[in-house]
């Protein structure tokens, strides 16, 4: 299974993102969508799970779940469990305890990956606005056999 993982959209969906999604099975967005338009267009390529970030205070967005727990059930001989939030400064809990294989999270514009305890943890970046001299960019996360997870960072070429 191939998911997207992106965030941090801030009402911008760049037409660089639907080929850098080209092939996911689904699409998690990790927050600050900024506008419930994107999640409808990105609806149009895969499966969308949407959680809320900051500046989703208003309208469809500020409905969205503060957090989600996405279960892939694909991988044998049992499913995973994704945990998603939009600052990872927010974690009320403890992943490896709670059995979570990784952590989505976005807020801070870096995209970056770590496994700590087992657990991943995985910030896509972002793929709206550019903010400061940061890169734009979206995560792919594939859940291979025996619920594997290989974490990449995709550069969008803008």
């Amino acid at each position: 299974m191939k998911l997207g993982i992106i965030s941090d959209t801030h009402g911008l969906l760049r037409p660089e993102v639907a080929p850098a999604l080209k092939g996911v099975d689904r699409i998690l967005h990790i927050g600050d969508v900024g506008d419930a338009s994107i999640l409808t267009e990105l609806a149009k390529i895969a499966p969308v799970t949407a959680i809320r970030g900051n500046v989703d205070r208003e309208g469809a967005c500020g409905k969205l779940p503060e957090t989600e727990v996405v279960l892939i059930e694909n991988p044998p001989p049992a499913g995973i469990y994704i945990y998603m939030l939009h600052d990872l400064k927010t974690l009320h809990l403890d992943p490896a305890t709670a059995k979570f294989a990784a952590v989505l999270h976005g807020h801070t514009h870096v995209p970056n990956f770590v496994t700590k305890k087992g657990v991943l943890y995985f910030n896509p970046g972002s793929c709206g606005p550019r903010r400061f001299e940061l890169p734009v960019t979206i995560g792919i996360l594939k859940v291979e056999s025996e619920g594997k997870l290989k974490p990449q960072i995709v550069h969008l070429p803008v």
